[in-house]
C-alpha cells in the first residue's frame, strides 16, 4: 500500500518550496523545476522530468521519496490538486512597480488591498520556508550562548533591534550597533560563548557576511536569516533560516529591495524568541518582570506589560 504524505496534497508546492534550501544540488534542480513549471509537471513522465533537470531517473525517484511520496504518480496527482487549490500563477507583464506589485495606475483602495495582501502573504509563507529542525537547533545554541551579537544593515536593522528587545527582556545579553565598523569589531572578538546572528534579505551584504566570517573563525556560533540558499552569507552560517521573498517581476520593487522582507525577518526573530522563552518559561517570566520594573518609571501613568 502506498504511504500517505505527511502533509495535505494541496500543499505539495509549498512543501517543496519549504524543503528547497535543504536539498542537495541535483534534488534542488528538480524542486526548482517543479515550482517554476507546475502545470507542465502534472503531465510529464519521470523520464521527461529527469531530462529537463539534467538528472538520472533514479534521482527523480529519490526526490519523490525525499519529499514524502511513495510513487511519482502520487506526486503528479498532488501537484494537480495543489494547482486546483491555489489557481494558476499570473504571468509577469514586465511593468515597473514601486512597492512589490504597486503600479502607477493603482487607486488608493487597490494599493491598500495590495499592501495588506502582500504582507499577509509574506507572513503566511514564513512557515513554508522555515525548517523545524533548523529552528530547534538555533534555539539550542541561543540557549547556551552568553551573548547574542546582531549584525545587519538597512531595513534589516529593524529585525536586529527587535531581536535585542526580545532577548534582552528574556535575560540574554545582546549587542547590536548600527555602525558597520562596530559590528565587524564585535565579531572579531566573539568567541565560543557567543552567537552572532546575521540578517540580510539578499544574502550579499558584505559587512554582514564578513561579520559572520570573523565570528565563525573565532569559534563563535553563527546564524543567518536570509531569503536565498545560494548566497555567500549561508557559507559562513552554522544555521540558516530562510524567509520568503517572491518577486512579482524583474522590474518590481523587489528588484531593488524587498519592502516586505523586514516583516518576515521580524517574524523569524519572534519565533526564535517564543521558542526560547517557552523552553525557559519560569526564568523568562522572572526576567520579564525585572526588565519591566526597570523601565516602568519612564512611562507616564501605569505601565502595561
Amino acid at each position: 500500500m502506498d504511504e500517505m504524505p505527511i502533509y495535505e496534497p494541496k500543499d505539495v508546492i509549498a512543501h517543496i518550496y519549504k524543503e528547497l534550501a535543504y536539498l542537495n544540488p541535483a534534488l534542488r534542480r528538480i524542486a526548482e523545476y517543479i515550482i517554476e513549471h507546475p502545470e507542465e509537471c502534472k503531465n510529464i513522465t519521470i523520464k521527461e522530468l529527469a531530462e529537463a533537470c539534467s538528472v538520472a531517473e533514479s534521482t527523480v525517484t529519490r526526490f519523490v521519496k525525499e519529499i514524502g511520496f511513495s510513487s511519482y504518480q502520487q506526486l503528479k496527482i498532488a501537484i494537480t490538486e495543489s494547482l486546483s487549490f491555489k489557481g494558476s500563477t499570473i504571468a509577469n507583464n514586465g511593468e515597473y512597480y514601486v512597492y512589490e506589485d504597486i503600479s502607477r495606475k493603482d487607486s488608493t483602495d487597490i494599493i491598500i488591498d495590495k499592501v495588506i495582501h502582500r504582507n499577509i502573504d509574506t507572513i503566511t509563507n514564513v512557515k513554508n520556508r522555515l525548517n523545524l529542525n533548523e529552528v530547534n537547533r538555533a534555539v539550542i545554541i541561543i540557549e547556551k550562548a552568553k551573548t547574542l551579537i546582531f549584525c545587519c544593515m538597512g531595513s534589516s536593522c529593524i529585525a536586529g533591534e527587535e531581536g535585542v528587545m526580545r532577548f534582552t527582556r528574556s535575560g540574554k545579553k545582546c549587542i547590536f550597533f548600527r555602525d558597520q565598523s562596530l559590528q565587524l569589531m564585535n565579531s572579531s572578538i566573539a568567541n565560543e560563548q557567543d552567537v552572532v546572528i546575521g540578517i540580510s534579505n539578499s544574502g550579499f551584504s558584505n559587512n554582514v557576511i564578513n561579520s559572520l566570517k570573523l565570528a565563525k573563525a573565532n569559534g563563535a556560533s553563527t546564524i543567518c536569516i536570509t531569503s536565498s540558499e545560494d548566497t555567500p552569507i549561508v557559507k559562513y552560517s552554522d544555521i540558516a533560516l530562510f524567509t520568503p521573498t517572491k518577486a512579482t517581476g524583474s522590474k518590481s520593487g523587489v528588484y531593488w529591495e524587498s519592502t516586505t522582507s523586514k516583516m518576515a525577518q521580524i517574524m523569524v526573530i519572534d519565533i526564535l524568541y517564543a521558542c526560547f522563552a517557552a523552553k525557559n518559561f519560569d526564568k523568562t517570566i522572572e526576567f520579564l518582570d525585572n526588565t519591566y520594573n526597570s523601565i516602568k518609571d519612564t512611562r507616564s501613568g501605569e505601565g502595561i506589560k
